[in-house]
């Protein structure tokens, strides 16, 4: 972990909490919009919600486990509404107008709460495994242990509690195919595209805030906080 001042702490926090509120609505509006490839069904959150892992991973690498789990936890209500309100606006991807939002959407409820559940689950889950992975001699075993193991769990549990027994037909019907796929393009997007941009921006963020903290201690004295 790095030595950082309170207000860098803050600031950092909050646009981690920010970046999670964002990936998290566009992932449930864009899970509404499933497509083929290769003759399987999926959808394009499958290619979203990665940017999650890696979020969180960098954050567990560079303040540890608590402000991690502090970033989920202020996220993870806004990120509920948010959805909702989202997803009845753009339901099905078409804008629907405000007036939507007078009647009560169940379909899209479930999906935003199957995001929360599994949002916490998987987090949780992703930041455990890391954490004890994290001393391993390669810096990429721990965010592809904590890949692995978070995308499943979230997977499986927001696919069955958002489309199990689904009044969408379509969704009811395919969801183990979708989750399976989804799951497997989320590990090709994690492991293929975003592992190797996790060792780059977890260089080029260690040296920046390792820089910015020394020069904020040289010129205003700043005591250095431990997160």
């Amino acid at each position: 972990m790095l030595k950082l001042t309170q207000a860098q702490c803050r600031r950092a926090l909050m646009f981690l909490v920010s970046f999670h509120i964002i990936i998290i609505c566009a992932s449930n509006y864009l899970v509404q919009l499933p497509f083929q490839i290769f003759g399987y069904h999926t959808t394009w959150g499958a290619f979203s919600f990665p940017f999650v892992y890696l979020a969180t991973d960098l954050t567990v690498r560079i303040f540890g486990q608590k402000a991690a789990r502090s970033i989920i936890f202020k996220a993870m209500l806004p990120a509920l509404v948010i959805s909702y309100v989202m997803g009845v606006i753009f339901h099905n991807g078409a804008f629907q107008g405000t007036d939507s939002l007078a009647q009560w959407n169940q379909f899209v409820f479930r999906i935003a709460f199957a995001s929360f559940v599994a949002y916490l689950v998987g987090q949780l889950m992703d930041i455990t495994v890391f954490a004890k992975m994290r001393k391993a001699k390669a810096w990429w075993i721990a965010p592809a242990a904590s890949t692995l193991f978070g995308n499943l769990v979230d997977t499986i549990v927001f696919f069955s509690v958002a489309f199990y027994a689904s009044t969408d037909t379509f969704m009811a019907q395919h969801w183990p195919e979708i989750a399976m796929v989804d799951y497997a393009f989320k590990l090709i997007v994690s492991l293929g595209l975003f592992l190797p941009a996790y060792g780059v921006l977890l260089k080029v963020l260690s040296e920046k805030l390792i820089t910015t903290s020394a020069n904020t201690e040289e010129n205003n004295g700043d005591k250095p906080a431990i997160t």
